[in-house]
């Protein structure tokens, strides 16, 4: 641990360890990672592979038009950088990405688990599966309905994980997730330590044996995690990127079993784990029917609103929910229609708000509809999944635009009905026409009300 008189600081082998860096970038200074370079705690890489081909060594991107060749004054040579990672700091054939394998940080195996709730004989079930394909190190698949609760089916897996000295991420491809699950893991293991990582979050001290991250963020990471955790393994971009499902391989250690968790998994994911390692909730924990959508004609609705006119239909339901005081949520196929629909909107209730992607100050508009502070938000997708509010409306504006897929449908419709208080709710999709996707989409949530209610 000392080098000529030299002591590790034990945060820079906390940082390090399980992460793959850019040496510019390391938030030590330039004595201490040389000294650690020099005792050999770093495997140093290049960032850019050449050989056989071009290939990123952080996010493993190896398509070819996604790299640029650029004059680099830093090593005075024509250099290629990776262009698909660059928001994480620019990866070129100059850069040196450090890999630590130095001693390991210190793992506790106490850990408090503080839930009070109960599981459904159905939960119970799915938790029990889960945490024995945990011990035997085997992937597993829960397919559970929105509302189902299946974040509550992860703390047994979990706390098991931590109480052998294991190191577990739960990763997702939704910030908006990472922000709504952060808290309840922090209730619920209260003496864990537990970094959530996404693009824009704050800096995080320590050694966190829980990791909640997006699954952008595992770029990052590199044999970290004994055990990972994919929360909402359908959704978009993991599904469309290849490089996010090997960040997700190249994150967590040779042995460590992927769980996968989802409402709404593919006919690939159901294809290989329907027959092996496979759990099925169809019904909420609360033991009541998914809301099942029905559909309103909203004819030239775009035509409408660029005329700076909310459809008849449409100002009617959002009427009808603020004067009942419901929350709401209104999702829109495109930002830029969302942004001509808000001030709109907002001659209704002027404190009604709208959210998208890039949006700095979602996290804060989801916490004041939470809060009551506002009686709805106008969205995107990126609200479809992994948030709750309590007797939440929804409605969907152009349901028949490509980007509705039948999952993202049941997932949007799985916002209302989750709190056993409020059980029931509106689900509309107001349409230019009705598609395969959105009768899929209701098809598939009468079929689990009909499993579910069945047994």
């Amino acid at each position: 641990m000392t080098y000529k008189g030299w002591l590790l600081p034990p945060a820079l082998r906390d940082f390090h360890e399980g992460r793959i860096w850019l040496k510019e970038h390391a938030p030590f200074s330039k004595e201490d990672i040389e000294k650690s370079i020099n005792l050999q705690y770093f495997h140093i890489i290049e960032g850019i592979q050449k050989e056989p081909h071009l290939k990123c060594n952080r996010c493993h991107n190896e398509h070819p038009q996604q790299f640029t060749t650029f004059d680099c004054s830093k090593c005075q040579q024509q250099c290629v950088y990776c262009r698909h990672c660059l928001n994480m700091g620019r990866v070129s054939s100059c850069t040196q990405l450090m890999i630590w394998t130095g001693p390991h940080a210190i793992r506790t195996r106490k850990h408090a688990l503080k839930w009070a709730g109960q599981f459904t004989v159905l939960q119970e079930q799915a938790a029990k599966e889960m945490l024995e394909s945990v011990k035997v190190q085997r992937s597993h698949l829960i397919h559970a309905v929105c509302g189902a609760g299946k974040t509550e089916l992860l703390f047994p897996s979990v706390h098991y994980a931590l109480e052998q000295g294991l190191r577990v991420c739960i990763a997702t491809p939704r910030t908006d997730v990472v922000l709504e699950l952060y808290p309840r893991f922090q209730s619920v293991f209260p003496q864990t330590m537990i970094h959530a990582l996404y693009g824009g979050s704050p800096k995080q001290v320590g050694y966190a044996q829980l990791v909640l991250a997006t699954t952008h963020q595992l770029y990052r990471f590199e044999r970290a995690f004994d055990v990972m955790i994919v929360d909402e393994a359908d959704a978009f971009p993991y599904t469309f990127d290849e490089t996010l499902q090997s960040a997700v391989q190249k994150a967590k250690t040779a042995n460590a079993p992927i769980m996968l968790v989802t409402a709404t998994p593919s006919h690939k994911l159901l294809t290989q784990y329907q027959n092996e390692s496979y759990s099925f909730i169809p019904k909420r924990y609360h033991n009541r029917p998914l809301p099942v959508p029905r559909f309103h004609s909203l004819w030239n609705y775009e035509k409408s609103l660029k005329r700076g006119k909310i459809p008849r239909k449409l100002k009617q339901w959002t009427e009808e929910r603020l004067a009942r005081k419901e929350p709401f949520l209104l999702f829109f196929p495109k930002v830029e229609l969302m942004k001509i629909a808000t001030p709109l909107f907002q001659l209704l209730d002027d404190s009604i708000m709208a959210v998208h992607a890039e949006d700095p100050g979602r996290k804060e508009k989801v916490l004041k509809l939470r809060n009551e502070e506002v009686p709805g938000l106008l969205t995107t997708t990126i609200l479809e999944r992994g948030i709750t509010i309590k007797n939440v409306q929804v409605a969907v504006i152009g349901a028949e635009s490509t980007i509705f897929t039948s999952s993202a449908l049941i997932q949007t419709a799985g916002r209302v009905g989750r709190n056993a208080d409020f059980a029931d709710g509106d689900v509309v999709f107001f349409h230019h026409g009705i598609t395969i996707e959105m009768d899929d989409a209701r098809t598939k949530i009468l079929y689990y009300n009909k499993k579910g209610f069945s047994q």
